[in-house]
């Protein structure tokens, strides 16, 4: 029989622990819509959410109370997605490795440098694939500047990568991400941070300066809110990252300067508000489309033009799992690359901590 007549092989089966935003709006949806994967079963106690996942997912998904329940069927599951808060994600991605099972774990991969390196270390021994879903990779508007520079559109050398999210969140929301306990990992440096630095280490390469500034603004806070960290990479490129919830008009997403230009983009990828909205990636459509008007520019003083911003692609991070689990290839996000962007957090918080520089071999 030819080998294009042959069945596809049977989907892997995910187990998805948590379901509140990471699981509800970015894992569940992007896993039922890859190719190759099958959600097999959700873990969450909440009995709102168990409802929720039966009315996105079909009232015959399984939902499980705990994540006992779902480890008792590891010869029954191929993956194992971590959605669950920070706090958890050490001990349940050990736990899935210890079954037997790859992990991805929802950025960030752990709470401290120490904890990533074991986790590292077990899927290395074990042979799992273990990969944290930085899905901003993905972005629109980060594509396009990786894009910009593998095409030498801003010269020969970069000067200086500026990366920001910030919000207007004058009240607090409460929940573990605000929460000031350091267990938690939460406040925006080990959250949206998690993105910008990973985003940073993707195109310059490590870094050997770190330097931040953490504040809590807002009455009642606990944890950051409002954090500033500048990067020196090893190849001299410096990146300045700004996570901010109190910032009541919006810095640019993006002002990369270059040696002979600048990229300037405002705005966010529309893939979030897509699937909060409950659309979803359907294969040979486009998807993360951004009009015209919402175009970053290139150029300098003199002259400048719109680039069209290149389409957003969070359906690739989970294909590309299906090809590492299939074909034996890397991961999308390797574990090595979370346990870098993890070194960072960590520098930078020693940094706002002790009002200096962290010098140190990232690489």
């Amino acid at each position: 029989m030819d080998r294009t007549e042959e069945a596809a092989p049977p989907p892997l089966r995910v187990g998805l622990i948590g379901y509140g935003l990471a699981g509800s709006v970015f894992h569940s949806p992007l896993i039922a819509s890859t190719e190759g994967l099958t959600l097999d079963s959700v873990v969450t106690a909440n009995p709102e959410r168990r409802a929720q996942v039966h009315a996105e997912h079909g009232s015959s998904m399984r939902t499980l109370a705990t994540t006992r329940e779902l480890f008792a069927r590891a010869d029954a599951l191929d993956l194992v997605v971590v959605a669950s808060p920070n706090r958890t994600h050490y001990a349940l991605a050990r736990q899935a490795l210890e079954a037997g099972l790859p992990v991805v774990v929802d950025k960030p991969l752990a709470g401290t440098v120490a904890e990533a390196q074991q986790l590292a270390s077990l899927a290395a021994e074990r042979g799992l694939m273990l990969s944290a879903f930085h899905n901003r990779r993905w972005d629109n508007d980060f594509r396009t500047v990786r894009a910009l520079l593998a095409d030498g559109a801003l010269g020969g050398e970069v000067r200086r990568f500026e990366s920001r999210y910030e919000r207007w969140r004058p009240g607090l929301k409460g929940g573990w991400r605000e929460s000031g306990d350091p267990a938690e990992a939460g406040g925006l440096l080990y959250d949206l941070g998690s993105h910008l630095v990973d985003q940073a280490l993707t195109l310059f390469g490590p870094a050997t300066s770190i330097y931040a500034e953490s504040d809590v603004r807002r009455t009642g806070a606990e944890a950051d809110d409002d954090t500033f960290i500048a990067l020196t990479h090893a190849d001299g490129v410096r990146s300045h990252l700004w996570v901010s919830a109190v910032a009541a008009q919006l810095g640019p997403r993006f002002r990369v300067l270059g040696s002979e230009a600048a990229y300037v983009k405002d705005g966010l990828d529309p893939q979030e508000a897509a699937l909060r909205e409950g659309a979803r990636p359907v294969p040979g459509q486009r998807w993360g489309v951004e009009p015209e008007s919402a175009w970053g520019t290139l150029g300098d003083l003199e002259a400048r033009r719109p680039v069209p911003t290149l389409d957003g692609d969070y359906p690739a991070y989970y294909a590309g799992i299906v090809t590492a689990l299939r074909e034996g290839a890397p991961p999308p996000v390797t574990a090595h690359e979370a346990v870098a962007t993890i070194r960072v957090l960590e520098a930078a918080r020693t940094s706002a901590l002790e009002a200096r520089v962290v010098t140190t071999d990232l690489a």
